[in-house]
């Protein structure tokens, strides 16, 4: 199906926010400025539509594709060879974090969490920060599943500023991360627990998560690669469980399908924190995702949380 692309004029930016005139209607848009540039009151771009217009959950904006004023002069990154999105229009050369990593440290002396929303990340992370010995070091590796530009996540923003994360990689096809890229999950997880020095890892798919309400057809299901990967290089492995009281559809009340199905396929047992009651007595956040008040899918991160920082091997 051919891209559903359409001409516009920006008429307000604020960062990569953006509200773009289409000629027939005004609609809000977003620029990932790593890949496609600034964009800037007046400019001519490209925007890419089709999430919006499906009005899927995570599609109330278009998408850059090009900045045709000022967005054609890119030269890349220099020394750069291995490339990201290859072989689409937005293919692009990355230095990964796995160049120059020729020996293998194992086992992983990190924990990994292994998320199945990007929505469990802020409740995980602040639960951990809680229940952690002093100085621990969380980081986030972005995983296939859901959105794949590292730019994306307001969450992983506020976190880093929040000195809730200790850091960000991409992984696989997920690009732009603020601390390095890595072709491989395997190699983010690695990465993260030998040169970056991280204690514990929250592994997962970005904002927005692909489904069609098949038993294998969603992005949750990436979490079995990672947790798998994660099992490989010997890691404390926990899946965090993906639970509601509020969603509408049967499948994802109490523990999701998405979760199920994992634990079902996995070749090694993994933990499974379950919430017990008491978990959201000092949460300082919302309990609202996809649109509704949900304590039970917060109540699970912040038990994951507790018991990842439980979970960490200790530092020699």
């Amino acid at each position: 199906m051919p891209l559903e692309l359409r001409r516009g004029t920006v008429v307000a930016a604020e960062g990569a926010r953006l509200e773009v005139d289409l000629g027939d209607e005004r609609a809000p848009a977003w620029a990932d400025v790593g890949m496609v540039g600034p964009c800037e009151v007046g400019d001519e771009v490209l925007v890419n539509v089709q999430a919006r217009r499906l009005a899927l959950g995570s599609g109330g904006f278009d998408v850059v594709h090009a900045n045709l004023t000022r967005g054609l002069g890119g030269a890349g990154a220099s020394g750069a060879h291995v490339m990201k999105l290859n072989y689409t229009s937005l293919q692009h050369a990355v230095h990964p974090v796995e160049e120059g990593e020729t020996e293998l440290a194992l086992p992983l002396r990190a924990a990994v969490a292994v998320l199945a929303l990007h929505g469990q990340l802020r409740p995980l992370a602040w639960a951990f920060a809680r229940a952690a010995r002093p100085g621990a070091r969380l980081g986030y590796v972005q995983t296939a599943g859901g959105a794949l530009p590292g730019a994306l996540s307001d969450d992983v923003r506020a976190l880093r500023a929040e000195g809730l994360l200790a850091g960000h990689l991409t992984a696989g096809p997920a690009h732009g991360g603020a601390d390095g890229e890595a072709i491989t999950t395997a190699g983010a997880l690695h990465h993260a627990a030998t040169a970056l020095g991280w204690d514990a890892i929250a592994a997962g798919p970005g904002p927005g998560i692909l489904g069609s309400g098949s038993a294998l057809g969603h992005g949750g299901l990436a979490g079995l690669d990672t947790a798998h990967a994660a099992l490989a290089l010997g890691a404390p492995t926990l899946l965090v469980a993906r639970m509601s009281e509020a969603d509408p559809r049967e499948r994802h009340q109490g523990l999701s399908h998405h979760t199920r199905t994992v634990l079902d396929l996995l070749l090694e047992p993994v933990e499974v924190a379950e919430p017990t009651g008491g978990e959201l007595d000092d949460y300082p956040g919302p309990t609202r995702t996809m649109g509704r008040d949900d304590p039970l899918f917060f109540a699970a991160a912040v038990a994951a949380g507790t018991r990842l920082a439980g979970m960490m091997p200790a530092r020699g």
